[in-house]
Parts: C-alpha cells; structure tokens; sequence
C-alpha cells in the first residue's frame, strides 16, 4: 500500500483563462500519473458533492459521460466508487473530504479493473475552486518528481550559522566586559545590576530537559489550547529579545541621547521609542501570522532576535555541562522523531506531529525558522510550502559555541574554540541537508549537529592540552 501526493491543475474558460493548483492524494498502486502538465490529458468537471456515489441510481449516466466527477466521501469503499464511476462512462474520480486528506489503502489486485485515476481532494478546495474559476472548469492530475535540492535550504543554512556564530561572539564581548569590571569594585557593581544572565548547573540542565519532555507531551494532547499560550509567550519574548538586540546596537551610537524623567529615572527617548517598536513588531506577527506571503519575514527576525538573546543570556559554566546538555537533548529529538512512531496510535511521531500541528490543526507553533520552499511540487503545495529549522537546533549548538568564545576570552586563546566550533556547526547543518536530501524525510538536525561540534571542541582542546581547564571551566566562573 503506497499513498502520494499530487496536483489537481484547474482551469476557468476565461481569456486569459485563470489557473490555480490544488493538492491531491492518490495511490500509485492503483494507477499512475504524468510527471509533468505537457503529458496529461485535461476533462471537464463535474460538481456532485450533494451525492456520495455508492450506488448508480444515486446520478444519471449522462451527467457522468467522459466528465471528471467529484463526490463526497463516505457511507462506502473507494474502490465501490470507482467502479460506479468507470461504469457510467467517467475518466476521472475525485472524492472530496471534510477530514484530514489520509492516504486511501486497499488491496492492489482489487483495483486491477479499475483504469480511471481516483484521487482526494479536501471539499474545502473544490469551493474555492467554484468561487476562484466560477462553475465550468477543466482539470487535470499529474505528480511532478520531488526535487533533489531546494535553495531555501542555502538560505536556512546562512540563518542558522550567522545567529549562531553572533550569538557567540555577543556572549564573548559581555565575558570580556565582566572581565574588565572586575578591575574595579564600583564598576563590578555595577555590571553585577546590569547583568541578565542565567548560568545553567548540571542539575538545571537535567531539570530543563524534562520540561522540556513534559511540554511536548503535553502539547502533542491538548494542542488546540497550548498553542495559543505558546504564541503569547513567543510574542512576549520575541519582542523583548528583539529590544535587546537593537538596544546593544543603538547602545554604540553616541548620537540622540536626549532623557526624560520617568518614575524617578532618567529614560532616553530612543528607548522609549525602540520598546514600541520592538512590540509594535510582535503585535504585528500576532495578528497577521497565517499570513503565508510574508509573515513568515516577521517571525524569522523575530526567531532569530529570540535565538540571539537566549544564546547571548544563557551561560553555560563549563563544557561537562555543555555535554550534558547536547547529549540529553539529542537523545530527546531522536526519541521523539524516530521511535514515538511505534507508541503513538497512527504511527507518526510526537515531535512531528506537534511542529504540523495534530488532527490538521490550522494554527503552527511558531518555534521554528520558516523559508518559502523555491522548487516547485506536489510535497509544497500539500503540506509544506516552508522549509523549516527549529528553534532548538540553533539555541542548543549555539550555547556550546557562547561557551567556546567566553573561553577563548578567559585564556586570551584567539578565537581558535569559537571558530572551530562554529565551523563545525555548519559542516553539521550541511550534513543534515545531505541526509535530508537522501532520505526525503524529515531530520533530528541535534543528531548531527551536536556529534559535529562537540568532536571538535574536544579535540581542540586535547590538542592544546587544556581539556581539563575545558571541562570544568576557568577560576573566573568556579
């Protein structure tokens, strides 16, 4: 049993005639389509979704004659429908669903006599159809080959490894400047009221990756209602990350400091005005996220405004903590991509589930980078028109390379951690393409993100003979 995705090409009979592609599900067990539009034959449709086709009667022969005919699905067999069809003188079946798409299945030889293309089309798309190309329309199947690459993939790949290397260079000009502060007891006090960062034990990682377990799960049940928390919390924390980010560069501009008294403080202007911005930004997405044409803009900088400050506040205090981390949280992605399949009732797995949003949920968990797919196909139009990189593959890799750059800062190394680390970063996400690639399948990227850059890390530092230093961190942050 092997289940398809496809596309319905429909057209009006206006001049210029309006066209509009639609997602089909078809069984290539059953019968085959033409890999491109130049190969495939074009009938008239015929709208009987009043009727569910389980008996003749139910349609006279002649509305049926050479036509493409769609019904609705249920109260019988698909393969009763076809037959039905191919009897009173169809060339092509489509069976409308109110319902997630789900593949149809039944025995091949049972199909043997059965010659029309059938398909499932969602009922929502046949009224589209009717309201986009009015009632005479023209339509055709056909299933273009998946590309073997999409360049959305490059300009992930470019995302990903500049927040990733900024975030740790940001983490290493903070480490040098509590360093310096350090020189002096009136200015250690005060970057002691300046500072925001959380440093990260053993103990709390452990506690973090159970949250973390514990928030899937429970997302992966009651979905339709976390979700919406889970949006107001991006949109909290986005903006205020957001604020930060630009906060650090306005910071560096000596121009328009002018204050105003506020609540017994002196606030500049350009902060006020900053702050609003930054939420002004949040409310925006809030509003406007299923937007596909250019929300996903909006959440991408706000993604990485969020990846950029969680890498820059969160402080890992040495590299045994950074191993705990990686690791519990690669075994975490790969439990909950490959093995929850054979626990969950229709075999898909949690994380999965979860990232397209269970039961054919409309709204999306906004934790991940979103880029429009380049290369055209039936897997695009279907279910995902985006490319998509996680939240959690920038962050977690991210804070092994912040630590790389604060020690480099600590023992005056140059660079030679952080570069390496971030190097190996991106051999890592090239890596996952290539899989990805192979596979046509979704990918843990923690799987090989997290063996790329912790080899490396560990081997620059048996290499310089400092991997005891590495591993427990310097006297600064004991």
């Amino acid at each position: 049993i092997n289940a398809d995705e496809g596309i319905l090409h429909a057209s009006g009979n206006g001049v210029p005639p309006v066209t509009k592609d639609y997602c089909i599900i078809y069984n290539s067990n059953w019968v085959s389509l033409p890999n491109s539009l130049n190969n495939a034959t074009f009938w008239t449709l015929e709208n009987l979704t009043s009727t569910v086709l389980c008996n003749s009667s139910e349609v006279p022969s002649v509305l049926m004659k050479d036509k493409a005919v769609v019904v609705m699905r249920g109260n019988c067999t698909f393969l009763e429908k076809a037959r039905i069809a191919q009897r009173l003188g169809a060339k092509m079946l489509l069976i409308a669903s109110k319902t997630r798409l789900s593949p149809p299945s039944d025995n091949k030889t049972d199909f043997e006599n059965v010659i029309l293309p059938v398909a499932l089309i969602r009922y929502n798309d046949i009224v589209d159809m009717q309201l986009i190309l009015g009632n005479e329309i023209n339509v055709t199947l056909y299933s273009p080959p998946l590309p073997e690459f999409d360049c959305s993939m490059v300009v992930i790949f470019l995302i990903a490894v500049f927040t990733v290397a900024l975030g740790g260079y940001w983490s290493g000009v903070a480490e040098l400047e509590n360093l310096k502060a350090t020189a002096s007891p009136g200015e250690r006090e005060t970057r002691r009221k300046k500072e925001e960062n959380v440093t990260f034990t053993p103990l709390t990682v452990i506690l973090f990756v159970v949250i973390c377990c514990v928030m899937l799960v429970l997302l992966y049940f009651f979905y339709k209602w976390l979700v919406y928390v889970i949006i107001s919390v991006f949109c909290l924390a986005s903006a205020m990350s957001l604020y930060n980010c630009l906060a650090a560069l306005i910071g560096e501009i000596p121009f328009g400091q002018c204050r105003i008294a506020c609540c017994n403080k002196n606030v500049e202007v350009r902060l006020i005005f900053l702050a609003a911005f930054c939420i002004a930004a949040a409310v925006v997405w809030a509003v406007f996220r299923n937007e596909d044409r250019w929300a996903w803009i909006l959440q991408d900088i706000l993604g990485v405004a969020f990846c950029l400050n969680f890498i820059k506040t969160l402080k890992m205090p040495n590299f045994k903590s950074c191993v705990i981390l990686l690791g519990l949280l690669l075994l975490y992605d790969v439990f909950f991509v490959f093995i929850t399949p054979f626990i969950t009732k229709n075999g898909a797995s949690i994380m999965v589930e979860v990232a397209a949003g269970p039961f054919g949920n409309s709204e999306k968990l906004p934790v991940v980078i979103r880029v429009p797919r380049l290369e055209y196909s039936a897997a695009t139009l279907c279910d995902m028109p985006f490319s998509l990189l996680g939240f959690g593959d920038i962050i977690v890799p991210g804070l092994l390379v912040a630590y790389c750059r604060r020690f480099d800062v600590q023992t005056s190394s140059s660079s030679v951690y952080y570069v390496s680390c971030t190097i190996a970063y991106a051999i890592g996400m090239v890596l996952t393409f290539i899989v990805l690639a192979l596979m046509k399948m979704g990918q843990p990227a923690l799987l090989y993100l997290v063996p790329c850059t912790l080899i490396t890390s560990s081997l620059v530092a048996w290499r310089r003979k400092e991997m005891k230093k590495f591993w427990k961190g310097s006297s600064y942050q004991v």
